[in-house]
């Protein structure tokens, strides 16, 4: 879901940028029915979405690794320690550009994931279980309502994220969906 409304921000805003996603098991699954249902509430479509996982070919070439849980960010880093500089989950990226502010708009990403990452505490991304502090709660195996929650927080987060790092796109991203879908 988090591919599909990124990729629907950074088309209707024009953005230089490319969505992946990637997790840790196995490639190949399907979107879940819910998942399918709740983002073509929104207009997106997953029928045709297939789950690839980890590794170097995907994270390599990456600016910025965004990922939904602190595990993630482990399994990143066990994969190769460097990438943790550029590696943040949503809620944290989010967080810490609130307090250290938006990239500048002359500001290469690297320097500002830099400035991000400066009084980052890499303790805190240790630990087990979910940490509602950095952790999207996965909705796999829940409701149709915890999609839909789950749906509506990452396009908060997405749209927080697209304006921190694009500031010239701040006003329109931060708008939010409309009923139907996305504004223009």
């Amino acid at each position: 879901m988090a591919e599909a409304l990124l990729r629907d921000l950074i088309a209707t805003h024009g953005l230089p940028a490319r969505a992946i996603s990637a997790g840790l098991y196995p490639s190949g699954s399907p979107a879940t029915a819910d998942a399918i249902k709740v983002m073509a509430d929104r207009g997106l479509d997953l029928k045709a979405h297939r789950s690839r996982q980890i590794d170097d070919a995907i994270l390599r070439p990456a600016d910025l690794i965004v990922t939904m849980t602190r595990e993630h960010v482990r399994e990143v880093a066990v994969a190769d320690v460097s990438f943790l500089e550029k590696t943040f989950t949503l809620k944290e990226l989010v967080a810490l550009g609130d307090t250290v502010g938006p990239r500048r708009s002359t500001e290469p990403l690297e320097s500002w994931l830099v400035r991000l990452g400066a009084d980052r505490k890499r303790s805190a991304l240790l630990g087990v279980g979910h940490d509602p502090a950095f952790d999207v709660e996965d909705p796999i195996g829940g409701t149709t309502g915890q999609y839909r929650a789950t749906a509506a927080e990452l396009d908060e987060l997405l749209g927080r994220m697209v304006a921190l790092l694009w500031p010239e796109h701040r006003a329109r991203a931060v708008q939010g969906p409309t009923a139907q879908g996305r504004t223009a």
